[in-house]
């Protein structure tokens, strides 16, 4: 077993007395597993399992293991797994730079540390001198790249990608993907996507399950 791998071992969720989801799976370090499958198919629900953010009205049997521990009864903030959403759910009272410092964790202490981690935030993600701005004023492509590098701030241990790319035109669909997999393959993050796209299974190069409907 790879110690910091993101497992599911045994996973079943219904809905009622419906088998929704059944899933055995590792993901290692760097990879993705790409769960794929129509609107309403349950994908999003693994994801909400995974992250500790399952709604009521499903039941959820197995373990969820990362780096090797138990983090099925964990609150989603304990579990230390970054989310990318479909919207990229900046805060609109914030500064871009406020947004990041947001996800910063907590062991980041000290303002000229706090702004020294939002600068190279921005340095890596191509937006130097944006600290400023407000989110509204950043083009699409500009907002997912700061909501990948907040979520990394965190130190996330692992990613969970719900459907981040569907609302990007397809030149930049293809720039923010090599994005968000270049980082996490380089910090060595097991990656779990969920999308109904096949170019972004293919993208993510990694394992895909099919859910069907």
């Amino acid at each position: 077993m790879v110690t910091d791998a993101l497992i599911f071992e045994k996973v079943r969720i219904h809905r009622g007395d419906a088998l929704l989801i059944a899933l055995d799976a590792e993901v290692p370090p760097g990879d993705v597993l790409t769960i794929m499958g129509p609107s309403g198919s349950g994908k999003s629900t693994l994801l909400a399992f995974a992250t500790g953010t399952l709604p009521r009205g499903f039941r959820a049997e197995g373990r969820v293991l990362l780096g090797g521990r138990d983090i099925t009864a964990l609150s989603p903030q304990e579990r230390r797994i970054g989310m990318m959403f479909q919207e990229d759910v900046l805060f609109p009272h914030l500064s871009v730079g406020g947004n990041l410092a947001f996800g910063l964790a907590p062991d980041v202490r000290g303002r000229k540390a706090r702004r020294d981690a939002v600068e190279r935030a921005l340095a890596e993600a191509g937006l130097e001198g944006m600290a400023d701005r407000d989110p509204a004023t950043l083009s699409g492509g500009q907002r997912a790249r700061v909501a990948l590098m907040r979520a990394l701030l965190s130190a996330p241990r692992a990613l969970a990608l719900d459907e981040p790319f569907s609302k990007l035109d397809a030149n930049l669909r293809a720039q923010i993907r090599d994005f968000v997999f270049d980082h996490a393959r380089a910090l060595g993050l097991p990656t779990l996507l969920v999308t109904h796209d096949p170019e972004d299974a293919a993208a993510a190069g990694g394992e895909v399950i099919q859910i069907a409907s």
